[in-house]
């Protein structure tokens, strides 16, 4: 198994911490998979099998779980006095009043509390109010191109062909080991986007009518790389035949980002230093995803390198937005504390005026913080515009 180092290290440096950890992210991202490298860790340090209680609510074999007092009574009666006992939760959301059951676990001694779940609707905007604030919630994504490099290596491609295949099949853990066979990736790719559609978000928002869902993940799709609004989006839909309103838009988008399957990166003005609340744009938790929704001639490499890029920015940094900059953009501006980082994505600037237009924005930033060109072009130890730094993407996400 693939380490998953950024969550496992996190998860170790919580560890016997007093706060329920809580582990979120899209379906089938690897939250299970990361409790099992935990778990085999805690082994290695000498915790002993009996002190280690797991529980998968999606296994039938534990349906009479799925009450909050039968798994508060479950796991209580498994508990090791007076010494610290790991107790995880898998899909903590199937159980009807979870919130009970995990905050009766955290307040007792020696009880490390760890839980899972893919429906940020009851573990997101809810979580606080359920769990008293005693939490601290781990975003988990699918694989990095590190990760899925690590993993796909042995086949002895190069990293080009590795990662041609990372953008055109996406980043879905599984996927990695199914060895570039189209048919089945496909196949498991649209059981993923129905589930996700069908349970995660219609039987939440009780939407009868699906194809409205996927109309709007269609538009979303195609402006990737594109400031976009909710007018936007109905005035589309509308032209094609389609009555919705922005503000129905609005809560189908919201209900879309609580399921992990789009990432909202709102404006930040540069030179004003706010926060816009208007024309964000929308990335796809997976570009395997993202091409599965839309035709094959509809794929464009430029918007796809950004969607993997503002994936990777927000696996490294606390904060990553969109800049303005009076008529010209920033594709993302990455903040940690009071660190900030400018980047400018392309697929290629060998011609002369596409590298003018990309380096136009970072030129006319007049700080002092890191300014950087991702590309595609071969260019070896990279190149330096007055500060502002070429870096091949493949090189830069494999750091």
């Amino acid at each position: 198994m693939i380490q998953r180092k950024e969550y496992l290290d996190n998860l170790k440096a919580l560890r016997d911490k007093q706060v329920i950890k809580v582990i979120t992210g899209v379906r089938r991202c690897g939250k299970s998979t990361l409790f099992e490298l935990y778990i085999n860790y805690l082994k290695q340090t000498g915790v002993d099998d009996s002190r280690i209680i797991s529980v998968n609510l999606e296994d039938l074999d534990n349906a009479e779980l799925l009450d909050y007092k039968a798994l508060y009574n479950y796991v209580k009666s498994r508990l090791v006095p007076d010494k610290n006992n790991y107790i995880f939760i898998d899909e903590v959301q199937k159980c009807n009043g979870f919130e009970k059951a995990v905050d009766s676990l955290f307040i007792k001694k020696n009880c490390d509390v760890y839980i899972t779940g893919s429906n940020a609707y009851l573990l997101s905007g809810e979580l606080a109010t359920l769990l008293s604030g005693r939490y601290i919630q781990i975003d988990m994504l699918p694989f990095s191109f590190k990760e899925y490099y690590e993993a796909t290596k042995p086949g002895g491609k190069s990293k080009r062909e590795i990662f041609d295949s990372y953008l055109r099949y996406g980043s879905f853990p599984y996927v990695a080991y199914l060895e570039n066979d189209e048919k089945i990736i496909s196949q498991y790719i649209e059981g993923i986007y129905n589930t996700i559609l069908l349970k995660d978000v219609a039987t939440r928002e009780k939407i009868n009518d699906v194809s409205v869902l996927e109309s709007i993940l269609k538009t979303v799709a195609s402006s990737i790389g594109s400031p976009i609004s909710t007018k936007k989006i109905s005035d589309t839909l509308i032209s094609n035949g389609r009555k919705i309103s922005p503000n129905t838009v609005e809560t189908y988008l919201r209900a879309l980002t609580d399921s992990y399957i789009l990432y909202n990166a709102t404006r930040y003005d540069i030179k004003g230093r706010q926060f816009l609340k208007t024309l964000g744009k929308y990335y796809f938790v997976d570009s395997g995803i993202r091409n599965h929704i839309i035709s094959q001639s509809a794929r464009d490499t430029g918007h796809l390198l950004e969607n993997v890029v503002y994936l990777e920015l927000i696996r490294r940094h606390t904060r990553v937005n969109i800049g303005k900059l009076a008529e010209k953009e920033v594709d993302f501006v990455a903040t940690d504390m009071n660190e900030v980082h400018y980047y400018q994505v392309s697929a290629s600037v060998l011609d002369e005026k596409t590298l003018e237009r990309e380096l136009a924005p970072l030129q006319e930033i007049k700080d002092n913080y890191p300014k950087t060109l991702l590309t595609l072009d071969d260019i070896g130890n990279g190149a330096n515009y007055e500060g502002i730094r070429q870096v091949n993407i493949i090189d830069w996400l494999l750091l």
